[in-house]
């Protein structure tokens, strides 16, 4: 749609272009948790918001017109919302479940003005009218069959690396194509394509981080200042206005470095750490006792333990085996012992040691 003033457009146009250059410059900032990167993000996405009302009160698109209604100029504003959306998922500042929120948003926008031309292709107006039914489950891979899912994450690889090489085919066109008005418009409709492509990918990324969150559990907020003194007066059993006319500290409190008082308040909040134990009796048997594990028997116990499981056996060593001493007075069996010790000499001279070995003998 044409504009009725020339200042109008050229201003639209110089906005979003200087925006659109500062995205493009945004990637070389290495950190993008750090505080530069995070204040150049809010200053782009602030002029992105300002391209968008903008083009709403020049009403550069209406509901009335089609795809060829638009000028090829014109074409490059429908991806206003499609920045905004992968500029705001690089938020680290807000509540992550906000950025994603708002990303969301800004992604539909951008799929709803592209049904409302008929610009979406086949394929992807089947996934936009999948996403309009089950918009809080989407996903790209619908099915639980790992080889359907596989075939599907290559196809979509594949289409983006085409889409990707057409458009930089495209953008290596001359300086004096580029200026073709119909050059220009297939620039426009390939970034488009690509962007749409991407566009579902980031709506599905973005149910699945949010479920995720949605299973976290929720952090208690920061207590002010003020709720922390309350705090503090409540666990020392002081009224809430700080006042009190003792002079000294309760005994209580002294006792326990500090922290006397109820160990629950009134609403049943704990106020202080404790340990719940099963008995009295328990507590006072463990205050006096030693730092190490008592023996629980005695040594003669252990080895009449011991005996009983077969660990010691009873015998052997001087009780079995070897020579007995005799005795001196007892003359037969002294001369018996003589005798044998005599045959065993007389034997050892007949019989050399190695004599009976014939078989290695030269």
């Amino acid at each position: 749609m044409e504009s009725p003033s020339n200042e109008q457009p050229s201003s639209l146009r110089s906005l979003f272009t200087k925006a659109n250059i500062q995205r493009q410059k945004l990637d070389s900032i290495p950190d993008p948790s750090s505080s530069t990167y995070q204040e150049n993000l809010r200053a782009i996405i602030a002029q992105f918001h300002a391209c968008r009302q903008l083009a709403d009160r020049l009403a550069v698109f209406s509901p009335n017109e089609t795809e060829d209604d638009i000028s090829s100029s014109d074409l490059q504003y429908l991806l206003t919302d499609h920045f905004l959306g992968e500029l705001i998922r690089k938020d680290c500042v807000t509540d992550r479940k906000t950025v994603l929120q708002e990303a969301q948003v800004a992604y539909e926008r951008y799929l709803k003005l592209l049904d409302q031309y008929d610009m979406l292709s086949n394929s992807d107006n089947k996934l936009y009218q999948r996403y309009l039914s089950e918009r809080d489950d989407f996903s790209l891979l619908s099915t639980s069959d790992p080889t359907v899912r596989r075939n599907t994450k290559i196809t979509r690889y594949k289409q983006e690396q085409e889409l990707k090489l057409k458009l930089e085919y495209l953008a290596r066109v001359p300086l004096a194509l580029q200026n073709d008005d119909a050059a220009s418009r297939e620039i426009y409709l390939a970034e488009i394509q690509l962007s749409t492509h991407n566009t579902f990918h980031a709506l599905d990324i973005i149910n699945q981080e949010l479920k995720i969150i949605a299973l976290m559990p929720l952090t208690s907020p920061t207590p002010q200042p003020e709720k922390r003194a309350e705090d503090h007066r409540e666990r020392n059993g002081m009224p809430k206005d700080g006042y009190s006319d003792r002079l000294d500290t309760p005994v209580s409190q002294l006792l326990n470095n500090g922290k006397g008082g109820p160990i629950l308040s009134k609403d049943g909040k704990p106020l202080r750490p404790f340990t719940l134990l099963d008995s009295r009796q328990r507590l006072q048997d463990g205050v006096f006792r030693q730092d190490h594990s008592l023996p629980t028997m005695t040594m003669d116990e252990y080895l009449d333990e011991e005996r009983r499981r077969g660990g010691i056996i009873d015998g052997g060593g001087a009780q079995q085996g070897g020579s007995q001493k005799v005795d001196e007075d007892d003359l037969e069996k002294a001369d018996a012992e003589t005798m044998k010790a005599r045959e065993w000499d007389e034997y050892v001279e007949a019989n050399p040691k190695g004599s009976g070995n014939t078989l290695n003998r030269g």
